[in-house]
């Protein structure tokens, strides 16, 4: 049965998002909504699918089973519940979208519609971190102590002044920890559980921007594990994003989405990755690589094909974005937050 999809969005996210579709058998671009009509126009021509700029022409567009939402993160909500209400499942790019009240009614309109919803966090999908993930939760690391995340990256001035909503507290929620930063803590939280407390405190240290650039915070997890996690656009000209995980039983660092280093007290043969891509993110917001969201978008299908759980639905999807609020909160309030609930 062929799958037909529509992405919404005439951006860089919705190229990598028509390339992942176009990989995988049985998958069809019906059409493509965008506001950039010569933005759309391209898309179609190269991937297929019918324009659109009236959104609910789009949504009336048939065949259609799916969207794939990569307009901006403040639409997420908007976007995804008009589709849901038509009956078609929804994929939407993270975040989920830039509140959990915002996030909390699209959970609910999928459900109420019968719907699949999922979000992209393709790093629940990519083999060395899975890996990872397998490696902690079979103890091998044993109690996990401390984890140091940094997301020392860079996005140049242009990045923020050509866009109407990069940078913005209505569309973008916040700046680096919840557009680029939200991937790495959607990725602790799904390493190591719920965090019961954060500190922080945040810095627009280098773009003229209405939203940090720069985040530093202290987490500490349910299950005693203290993180230390760093997120920042400013560092030029943008470095790897770096884990280092500390148990009682030894240390395992992750860089380029593969551990580099796993001293464990018991080795763990293949645990170490072999050589992979450098990370792209840390110096450019274009994915040239789409083979992460081809896996999301295969697993989504999977799981409207088969009626399963898709590997990141909203209830998942949401836990970040509530951790973000969290911590932003203590930076604003310049004390812990205590209420993150984040399970």
């Amino acid at each position: 049965m062929t799958i037909h999809i529509g992405l919404i969005g005439g951006g860089n996210i919705s190229e990598t998002h028509a390339c992942a579709a176009r990989e995988i058998p049985g998958v069809e671009i019906a059409a493509i909504y965008g506001t950039n009509a010569a933005n759309v126009a391209r898309l179609c021509q190269q991937h297929g699918g019918k324009a659109y700029q009236d959104f609910d022409a789009f949504l009336e567009h048939r065949p259609l089973d799916m969207v794939v939402i990569g307009s901006p993160s403040g639409l997420h909500a908007t976007h995804g519940i008009a589709a849901a209400r038509r009956g078609l499942h929804v994929l939407t790019e993270k975040p989920l979208d830039v509140s959990t009240e915002r996030a909390d009614a699209l959970i609910e309109a999928a459900e109420e519609s019968g719907v699949k919803l999922g979000v992209i966090f393709q790093d629940r999908l990519k083999p060395g971190l899975t890996q990872v993930r397998e490696c902690i939760r079979k103890g091998d690391v044993g109690n996990i102590m401390l984890i140091d995340a940094r997301v020392k990256w860079y996005r140049p001035p242009e990045y923020y002044g050509r866009s109407r909503w990069r940078g913005t507290f209505a569309l973008d929620g916040g700046g680096a920890l919840m557009n680029q930063g939200v991937h790495t803590v959607d990725l602790l939280l799904w390493m190591f559980g719920n965090v019961a407390r954060v500190q922080s405190c945040s810095r627009t240290a280098l773009h003229a921007i209405e939203v940090e650039d720069t985040v530093v915070a202290s987490l500490e997890f349910a299950s005693g594990a203290v993180c230390s996690l760093l997120v920042t656009t400013a560092a030029y000209p943008g470095y790897p994003r770096r884990l280092e995980i500390t148990g009682t039983e030894g240390t395992v660092i992750i860089e380029n989405d593969r551990a580099v280093a796993a001293d464990l007290r018991t080795p763990r043969t293949g645990l170490i990755g072999r050589d992979a891509p450098s990370d792209e993110s840390a110096a450019s917001p274009v994915v040239t690589d789409a083979r992460g969201h081809q896996a999301v978008l295969e697993d989504f299908i999977r799981a409207v094909r088969h009626n399963t759980t898709p590997a990141c639905d909203g209830q998942e999807g949401r836990r970040s974005i509530q951790l973000i609020e969290a911590i932003y909160r203590a930076a604003r309030n310049r004390k812990s937050v205590t209420d993150v609930k984040s399970g």
